[in-house]
């Protein structure tokens, strides 16, 4: 199998040009694949690019103009957990495809994975896709499906979300919410991580290791990301009265060019505290604080697990609907890549 032998750029910080060619190209890309997703800011582009949290690298395929390319690739190197993993987003503008520049780009990204020693590409494509039969092609092992979901507001009954409200309330007698915008106060900090390691036991595919949280990396991780970003952020936690344990946390972000959509975060509930439907206590708060602190949302993007039975019930009852096109997780071996 031969790949055409193309240039292939390593986009380097402080390259302009080449940072909003590979943003366009990339909106492009979305148009023509995901045409109802939510749309994604030319500051969060800078951001994925530049985030400092773990390596990562950036190339691409240069058009005929200096403000053109015709496909790339970012790869992103984990420094904790993982570190056997690269992952991997590669697109080629949707005029520019079966010309090789794909498989030119996935060939060049095993080399850079492979200097790296890292043994597995981790990667997520859109299901009955090209991008899927593309991964199947050289080996790609299929992962967990990912149910992505929209609850667009104006569809909400009128009263609906107080009586969802007010009965999972009844179920967490002896629980308090708190709330916050962006920064996480340093009071919270410690349970913010804690309720974060709950995550630990979500659907996961084979050896992929989960993250630990402590305090320190929901500062780096979390917060310091959030204002690299610039994005509003808007999170509320139950508390147990008794112990003052935080038990569950939902958090939502907003990026202010795009203030009709808005993305969940994490929801999560601590083991020992499940069974008081602090769940859907804490997102149908967070729904009402909502209305009334970003009058302009219309719709809020989640994704999970489809094999996340409990979450996908609690999305629904708040009336979030599937949003096509939905995806699964990938794994390419890096070794398969570079002798196909």
């Amino acid at each position: 199998m031969l790949a055409v032998i193309m240039r292939i750029v390593r986009w380097v910080m402080g390259d302009e040009t080449g940072l909003r060619a590979c943003y366009e190209a990339t909106r492009a890309t979305a148009r023509a694949d995901d045409p109802n997703g939510p749309p994604m800011s030319m500051r969060t582009w800078r951001a994925l690019l530049t985030s400092p949290t773990e390596p990562a690298q950036t190339w691409f395929v240069p058009g005929d103009t200096p403000d053109s390319i015709l496909g790339l690739y970012h790869l992103r190197l984990p420094s904790l957990e993982n570190r056997n993993r690269a992952w991997l987003w590669l697109e080629v503008r949707p005029e520019h495809r079966r010309r090789g520049i794909g498989l030119s780009l996935l060939r060049h990204a095993a080399r850079q994975a492979d200097a790296a020693g890292r043994t597995v590409f981790g990667a997520g494509v859109a299901q009955d896709s090209a991008g899927e039969a593309f991964a199947r092609r050289f080996g790609g092992k299929p992962g967990l499906a990912d149910a992505r979901r929209v609850l667009v507001l104006a569809r909400q009954p009128c009263g609906g979300l107080a009586a969802l409200r007010s009965r999972a309330a009844a179920a967490a007698a002896g629980y308090t919410l708190v709330s916050w915008t962006d920064r996480t106060p340093d009071e919270y900090l410690a349970g913010v991580a804690a309720v974060h390691n709950a995550m630990r036991d979500a659907p996961r595919d084979p050896g992929f290791e989960a993250t630990t949280w402590d305090a320190q990396r929901i500062r780096e991780e979390l917060d310091d990301q959030r204002d690299l970003f610039g994005t509003r952020g808007y999170s509320v936690a139950a508390l147990h009265a008794a112990t003052g344990e935080m038990a569950a946390i939902t958090q939502i972000e907003i990026e202010p060019e795009f203030p009709a959509w808005g993305h969940q975060q994490i929801t999560a509930v601590a083991r020992h505290h499940r069974g008081h439907r602090l769940g859907l206590l804490v997102k149908a708060a967070m729904l009402e604080w909502l209305a009334t602190a970003e009058p302009a949302l219309e719709r809020i993007v989640t994704g999970n697990a489809a094999s996340n039975e409990h979450m996908v019930a609690i999305n629904e009852t708040l009336g979030f609907e599937l949003l096509e096109p939905q995806s699964r997780r990938y794994e390419l071996a890096v070794p398969d890549v570079l002798a196909a």
